[in-house]
Parts: C-alpha cells; sequence; structure tokens
C-alpha cells in the first residue's frame, strides 16, 4: 500500500489553506507576490542572505493563526496537527504583553530540522482565556462557556483519521486528498449568519473574544508569508495602495545580525456578513477581522541573548541602545553565547522558528478598531504551560531544547 508521508500532507495542508485563504481574502495575493519580489531581489543583491533559508524554503514559507475557545477545542487541534507532523512549541501568554489579549497560546510546528527543511508550515493558535476575571464577568464567563458547549468545530471521524495517520506516520495515498481537504475545509469561513448582540457584547470585551467565541465555527485569521526584508516589504505594500499597520513589530532594523522576529501586517479589511438579529431577522453587514500579515526571520537567541533583547526593548527606544545590548557581527554573536549556530559557526545562523508574544499582541490589537483594557487586579487563573499540556494531552516542546539540539547538531 502506497503511503503519502507527514511532510507531502503537510505541504498539501499548507497550500490548500493558502488557496482558500487567498479566495476569501484577495489581498493576501498582493502581499505574497510582492514578498516574492522582494526575495528575488534580496538574493539576487546579497547572495548569504540564503544562509537564513533557501531563496525556495523562504518563498514558500508560512504561517497562519487560529482561535478556539476551550481546551477541549484545543485538543482537537492538537491531535488533527499531529497527523500533518506538526506539535505543540512554546506557551505564549497573550494576557501579559503591553497590549493585553485575552488568550493564551501555542505554536504547532514541524520539530525536526529536516521536517523544517521539507515544508516549515506552522500555526499559532490561541484559546480564550475566558477564566480571567479581569476581562470576563461571572455572568459573562459563564454564558460564554454555555456557548461554546453547544459548539463542535471539528468532525469527530476527521480526529479520528488525524490520529489515526499520526500513530502510523503517514497516510495511505488514496485517502490523502480527502484527509487534506476535510482539514482545510475546517478551517474555511462560515457563512452562517452571527446573533449580533451576543458578538456585539462580546466585543465590548475584546474583538479577539468576539471573533473565538461570537461564532459557531473557527477560520484561518491570518496566514503569513516570509521575507528577508520586511522593511522593504512594507515600502511595496504601500506603493501598490494596501494600507499597512504604522510600526513593525519586533526588533528594530539594525546594521547587525538579525535576531528572532519582525512582523508587519497590512490593515484588516472589511468583510461582507451576515448578522441576526434580536427579532430574527437575518440582514448583510461588514466585520474587519483578518488581516495579512508578513514576517522577517532573524538568528535564535539563547536564553542570555533574550535578556539582552528584553532588556533592550524595553527602553523608550531599542534602536538607539541596540549596539550596548548586541554586538555588530555574527562572529561576536557566537563567541558571546547570545544565538545559536550550527556547531557554532557563525556563517551558519540557527533560524527563529517561533513567536513573540509582544509582536503576537501587538499585530492583533493594531489591527482592531477598539478594546476594552483589562481590569485591574491579579491573575487568579490556572493557565499555564503545563495546564495546557495537560488539557490538550500532548507534550509542549520547549523552543531552548529544540535549538540547542539542532546547533548540536
Amino acid at each position: 500500500m502506497s503511503i503519502t508521508e507527514t511532510w507531502r500532507l503537510r505541504a498539501q495542508f499548507a497550500a490548500g489553506l493558502a488557496a482558500m485563504y487567498g479566495a476569501e481574502v484577495p489581498a493576501y495575493h498582493t502581499l505574497v507576490e510582492v514578498s516574492s519580489e522582494v526575495n528575488r531581489g534580496v538574493v539576487a543583491a546579497d547572495g548569504e542572505a540564503v544562509r537564513l533559508g533557501s531563496l525556495d524554503r523562504v518563498t514558500a514559507e508560512r504561517h497562519g493563526a487560529i482561535r478556539v475557545g476551550t481546551a477541549e477545542e484545543l485538543a482537537d487541534v492538537a491531535d488533527l496537527f499531529s497527523a500533518f507532523g506538526m506539535y505543540p512549541v512554546g506557551y505564549y501568554d497573550l494576557r501579559e504583553a503591553a497590549s493585553p489579549v485575552p488568550v493564551v497560546s501555542t505554536a504547532f510546528r514541524p520539530i525536526d530540522p529536516e521536517e523544517l527543511a521539507r515544508n516549515p508550515f506552522r500555526v499559532f493558535t490561541s484559546i480564550l482565556a475566558s477564566a480571567d476575571r479581569r476581562f470576563f464577568s461571572d455572568d459573562l464567563r459563564a454564558r460564554v462557556a454555555a456557548f461554546l458547549e453547544t459548539r463542535r468545530l471539528f468532525d469527530p471521524a476527521l480526529i479520528a483519521a488525524a490520529r489515526r495517520i499520526a500513530a502510523d506516520g503517514g497516510c495511505p495515498t488514496t485517502e490523502a486528498d480527502d484527509f487534506v481537504a476535510a482539514s482545510v475545509s475546517a478551517f474555511a469561513l462560515s457563512r452562517e449568519p452571527i446573533d449580533r448582540g451576543w458578538y456585539d457584547e462580546l466585543s465590548a470585551v475584546s474583538a479577539v473574544a468576539a471573533d473565538i467565541a461570537g461564532v459557531r465555527s473557527t477560520h484561518i485569521n491570518h496566514l503569513t508569508p516570509r521575507v528577508l526584508d520586511i522593511d522593504a516589504l512594507q515600502r511595496g505594500m504601500t506603493a501598490r495602495g494596501i494600507t499597512m499597520i504604522d510600526h513593525i513589530q519586533g526588533p528594530p532594523r539594525t546594521d547587525g545580525p538579525q535576531v528572532l522576529l519582525r512582523q508587519t501586517s497590512f490593515r484588516a479589511l472589511t468583510e461582507p456578513r451576515r448578522f441576526r438579529l434580536a427579532d430574527g431577522s437575518v440582514v448583510d453587514g461588514t466585520l474587519r477581522v483578518r488581516f495579512g500579515e508578513v514576517e522577517q526571520r532573524g538568528v535564535a537567541l539563547t536564553p542570555l541573548g533574550r535578556q539582552r533583547y528584553d532588556a533592550a526593548m524595553a527602553c523608550p527606544d531599542p534602536a538607539a541602545v541596540w549596539d550596548q545590548h548586541f554586538p555588530a557581527t555574527d562572529a561576536e554573536m557566537a563567541a558571546s553565547g547570545l544565538a545559536y549556530y550550527h556547531d557554532g559557526d557563525p556563517a551558519r545562523p540557527v533560524v527563529y522558528e517561533d513567536f513573540l508574544p509582544a509582536s503576537a499582541a501587538g499585530i492583533f490589537r493594531s489591527n482592531l478598531d477598539g478594546d476594552s483594557p483589562a481590569a485591574e487586579g491579579a491573575d487568579d487563573t490556572s493557565y499555564s504551560q503545563d495546564w495546557m499540556a495537560g488539557r490538550i494531552g500532548h507534550h509542549i516542546h520547549d523552543p531552548y531544547d529544540l535549538y540547542e539540539k539542532v546547533a548540536c547538531s
């Protein structure tokens, strides 16, 4: 029996989501076109740019983002993505960002270097932190829970098939197309009418909360290409008449090694949606929820490097003090133990494969028309990496452990 390997399933899944999302959000195609143009230009001008990934890999690379409401829904996501060789890595608490969002998150991605090289598709996945009284009153929290209990995001047969494929390490080729198609369709934007009053009540707390618990399905919130020069991308998109967010998220542009992750996006676009009113009538309306994000990835920092990064970013103008925290060359970065390099070779940086909670929260909030701040008070919830791992039944990998293994391999 012919078997479709996991990485091929993942590549097919990523391509299917891109085709669907592009049909739903046409400006995504423009983002991909400009990203590809920038990447070709960067490599043509500087052949050393491919040390952070071949042109083919960088141009094909994507990450997606989805949002769910309950630990049970997140467990289904974990089981589904395991069929594509994507495992939870890292724990992100966006409630603690400067622009707080009531979610905690992980990222599903390949963890083996060869799998990343073949197809590095990632999905940043957030779960609504509805137990947090700083965002949700007791009454609203109870009604959110009741609403989420009445919906089912994924067909149980699809999740059962995913578990079987994950256990077998691949999918019978005769079943692969149908499995991938069903997986893609699970993240399509629903055309079911939205309860206007309920959605608006949640929006008063957070537009992200409304996008999660104000509808009866989940969907791709954004799909992100990778670019080798995000500043050039920002200029190129603006030249095409597309409104970008005001500031690139993440570390500043520097003359030295680019570190971690820089992100930008075009503003969320107005999309037609149908709403059910209190009298039962259905009317046409619009929402601004989904946006087009793009990312530039740099070298992965060690824990010491991350301490330096956090200190620099805490300054009013990180660019002005950057050279006080980081040296100007990869050789000095490697010698100082600030970043990961293959076998310590500064010509071979280990690419950062993960995310920054402050940047994610910044992107989320910069695309919203408005959001209420969290109430004052201490966090009395149990949200943590251990909590999440226990609820989804999957080990959550430590990014630093993975980078250490890659650097030594």
